[in-house]
C-alpha cells in the first residue's frame, strides 16, 4: 500500500495495544486493493466529490465516511471542518456525539447479560427497577386526558424493541407532565441528559411516575426505552454503565475513543455541532443542551444508554464489525452468533413499518430488498440525532458508517451516502 496522511486501518491499529498509543499513521488502500475488494475506484471517487459539494454549498460543515468489506477498510474520507470558526479541518479520527447510535452498544450489553443468565428477555423491568411495577398510560377520553393503568408489565423485550409505549415526552398530551419532572423536550430535545447532575437510574425511576403513550406491546414508540435498559445493565451487573461498557465492550474491542464524556486531553478532537438554517445553509449551533452539549465540561454524572456516547467512525466500525462477525472481533467474543442473529431479526411484525422494514433487539432491519435504498435484505442499522448513520449488510459483508454533527439536520446527505457506497460496489458477493 502507498502511504498517505488520510486513512488508517482499524485492524492494524487495534492488534497491538502499544501501537494504539502512538500517533496514528493513516493509510489509503491502493486502487488495486480497492478493486480486489469488489469496489470501483472511479465510482468510489464519486463519494469524495459528493461530500465535498455539500461542504462547498455550505450545507454541512464537515463529515467522515467509512466503508469496510470483509473487515478491511475500502473507503475512508474526511471532508470539511471539525470547527470551521477555529480553522480546524475534519480528520478521520474526529470524535462525534453519536446520540442514538449508543442504543446498539447498550443493547449488546443487555444481550451479554442475557447470555450470562442474569437477565431474561421476558423479565419484567420491575425486577431491576421496582418503580416500574405499576405504570400508567395517557389516553384521550371524552373529558380530556385519562391516565389508565398499563394492561401488563413492561418487559426487557419491550424496551429492546421500543414497544413499551415509552416516548421522549414529545406528545402534546404529556409534554407538560414531562416538563414538570425535568424530562421531555424541555430537557434538551428529550433524549439529552448530559447536563444532569444525577445518576441515570434516578432519572429513569422518576420517569416511571409519568404516563406513557401506548400500552406495552401494542405500538412502536421511540423514546427512553434504551436509557431504562442502561439502568437495568447497572442493576443486573452491579457496576455503573460507563464501567460496564468500557471493561466489557469498548476496551476489549480496541475502541480507544468511545466515551460518555470526552477526556480533557482529547477535547480538541470533538467535532463542533452545527445546525441547518431554514434556507438549508449551516450555522454554528449554540452552547447548551440543544447545541454543543456538556460532553467535555459538565457534571459527568449521567451515563445515558440511549443517547450519551461520543465515538469515532473507526471505533464504531469496529463495534459493527464485531456484530457482522457473529459477535467476535480479533479473537474477542462478546456474543454468540445466534444472539446477534436474533438482534438483527424483525421482532415487531408490522408495528414499525408496513413497507419492508422491521425492528429487532436494538436495530432497524431490512426485511425486503428495496425497502431501504440498495441495502440487501438482512441489512440492519440505525442513526443518531446529530445526523450520523450506520448500516451492516451481512450478505455483502459490508459495514458503512457516516458521521456528521448537525442538529437540526435538514440535509439529505446521510440518506444518500449508502446509495453512493452501493453504486461503487461492482462485484457483489455471491
Amino acid at each position: 500500500m502507498k502511504r498517505f496522511l488520510v486513512v488508517a486501518s482499524l485492524a492494524t491499529l487495534a492488534q497491538d495495544p502499544l501501537e494504539a498509543q502512538k500517533p496514528a499513521t493513516f493509510w489509503r488502500p491502493t486502487p488495486q486493493a480497492t478493486a480486489a475488494a469488489g469496489f470501483s475506484p472511479e465510482r468510489l471517487a464519486r463519494i469524495d466529490r459528493f461530500m465535498k459539494q455539500y461542504v462547498d454549498d455550505n450545507r454541512i460543515a464537515g463529515a467522515v465516511g467509512l466503508v469496510m468489506r470483509d473487515g478491511r477498510i475500502v473507503y475512508e474520507h474526511a471532508v470539511g471542518w471539525s470547527d470551521k470558526e477555529a480553522g480546524r479541518t475534519m480528520a478521520p479520527d474526529a470524535m462525534f456525539r453519536i446520540a442514538s447510535q449508543t442504543k446498539a452498544i447498550t443493547s449488546v450489553a443487555i444481550m451479554m447479560l442475557v447470555e450470562e443468565g442474569k437477565i431474561a428477555l421476558g423479565d419484567p423491568v420491575s425486577r431491576f427497577i421496582p418503580a416500574y411495577a405499576k405504570t400508567t398510560v395517557a389516553a384521550k377520553s371524552d373529558t380530556g386526558l385519562a391516565i389508565l393503568p398499563a394492561r401488563r408489565a413492561i418487559t426487557i423485550r419491550d424496551l429492546l424493541t421500543h414497544t413499551a409505549g415509552i416516548s421522549y415526552g414529545t406528545d402534546v398530551s404529556v409534554t407538560k407532565l414531562y416538563e414538570a419532572k425535568a424530562l421531555g423536550p424541555a430537557a434538551g430535545w428529550g433524549w439529552y441528559t448530559a447536563d444532569k447532575d444525577e445518576l441515570v437510574c434516578a432519572t429513569m425511576e422518576r420517569l416511571a411516575s409519568l404516563p406513557f403513550v401506548a400500552q406495552p406491546g401494542e405500538d412502536f414508540v421511540y423514546g427512553y426505552s434504551t436509557d431504562i435498559l442502561g439502568c437495568v445493565v447497572e442493576r443486573a451487573s452491579g457496576v455503573a454503565l460507563d464501567e460496564f461498557l468500557r471493561t466489557r465492550i469498548t476496551e476489549p474491542l480496541g475502541m480507544k475513543d468511545t466515551y460518555f464524556f470526552v477526556p480533557t486531553a482529547k477535547r480538541d478532537r470533538l467535532s463542533t455541532v452545527y445546525a441547518s438554517t431554514d434556507d438549508g445553509r449551516v450555522t454554528r449551533a449554540p452552547d447548551g443542551p440543544r447545541g454543543q452539549g456538556n460532553y467535555v465540561d459538565g457534571p459527568r454524572q449521567s451515563f445515558a444508554g440511549g443517547a450519551g456516547l461520543v465515538s469515532t467512525a473507526r471505533d464504531y466500525a469496529r463495534f459493527l464489525q464485531m456484530t457482522l462477525n457473529g459477535g467476535m472481533l480479533d479473537g474477542v467474543r462478546l456474543l454468540a452468533p445466534k444472539t446477534v442473529q436474533l438482534m438483527a431479526t424483525n421482532m415487531v411484525g408490522a408495528l414499525y413499518s408496513s413497507t419492508g422494514l422491521g425492528f429487532g433487539l436494538g436495530f432497524e432491519t431490512v426485511d425486503t430488498f428495496g425497502a431501504s435504498g440498495l441495502s440487501s435484505q438482512g441489512t440492519y442499522g440505525w442513526g443518531g440525532a446529530y445526523g450520523s448513520i450506520y448500516r451492516v449488510d451481512p450478505k455483502e459483508r459490508l459495514v458503512t458508517v457516516f458521521m456528521i454533527q448537525q442538529l437540526p439536520n435538514r440535509t439529505d446527505i446521510a440518506a444518500k451516502f449508502p446509495t453512493l457506497v452501493y453504486q461503487a460496489l461492482v462485484e457483489p458477493k455471491r
